[in-house]
């Protein structure tokens, strides 16, 4: 068995694959085997024994609801001082994906802003890494309270679905639903138990609840009791769309009550009161 990986090793992969990890995210050129071949001038370990460090950054990604260097395929089984390592890089530069700091996409006038497909339950594609590891990671380090607490990151997502709408209803000939699409979280504030209030083509009232993140499709995400009550009592025009992969170029996928159909619901919090 190797040495395990001492604090200041893991520091150091640790940024080279956020360096990597932002290069390619904002589009620029870099070579792997020569960055490896730097790290090997730093690191007294072989090629592939920092290969393989790297697709355990790429598991560990995964797990905390962060987007991963695409050709390090993400392999469990590795110290947990990595994921400190990890977590301590994400804690010194809490705005490394931060909306404003990256430039708008630019899309073709007749594409649409957002690619749809359908919900990860719905297809036969198995995980990257054991569900169970990803699950323990997501309880541990509370991944979707990290979105949730992005507000820049929720509030960009809900912007993109806002024009995403507008732009579907401007393609079906309906300029003027279009014109009435209403950004509910934000022009009347939160509690109405959806973001976004649009409309389906033929006019019917159609309520968007909009969960953002820059992780994969199946990272977990926070759902309110109102929101859960809201899509109940409104099934026939309730939608929640998970928006992933934002960081990158944003997909999103369409649940609909009843939601437990989809989803796995655990309660999370109690509210306590004196006895």
């Amino acid at each position: 068995m190797s040495e395990a990986w001492s604090e200041t090793e893991i520091d150091l992969i640790v940024a080279d694959y956020f360096a990597m990890l932002g290069a390619e995210i904002s589009g620029k050129l870099f070579k792997k085997a020569e960055r490896n071949r730097a790290l090997q001038e730093l690191i007294p370990r072989s090629r592939g024994s920092i290969e393989f460090k790297h697709q355990n950054i790429s598991a560990v990604m995964l797990g905390l609801g962060q987007p991963w260097i695409t050709g390090y395929k993400p392999a469990a089984n590795f110290q947990n001082a990595l994921v400190d390592g990890v977590l301590r890089w994400l804690d010194a530069h809490p705005d490394w994906l931060a909306p404003s700091s990256r430039p708008s996409r630019t899309v073709p006038i007749n594409a649409p802003l957002l690619q749809f497909g359908p919900p990860p339950t719905q297809r036969n594609e198995p995980s990257p890494v054991d569900p169970e590891f990803i699950a323990a990671m997501g309880r541990k380090f509370d991944v979707a309270e990290r979105d949730a607490r992005n507000r820049a990151l929720g509030k960009a997502g809900e912007e993109l679905v806002l024009h995403s709408e507008r732009q579907a209803l401007q393609f079906a000939g309906r300029e003027d639903l279009a014109e009435r699409v209403r950004w509910t979280s934000v022009q009347d504030g939160d509690g109405y138990g959806f973001d976004i209030a649009s409309f389906e083509s033929d006019g019917r009232d159609r309520l968007i609840e909009v969960k953002t993140t820059n992780g994969w499709e199946r990272t977990p995400f926070h759902i309110s009791r109102n929101e859960l009550a809201v899509a109940d009592a409104r099934r026939d025009e309730w939608h929640l769309i998970r928006v992933w992969s934002f960081a990158r170029v944003p997909h999103a996928y369409m649940l609909r009550p009843p939601l437990e159909a989809h989803l796995e619901l655990t309660a999370t919090s109690f509210l306590a009161g004196l006895r």
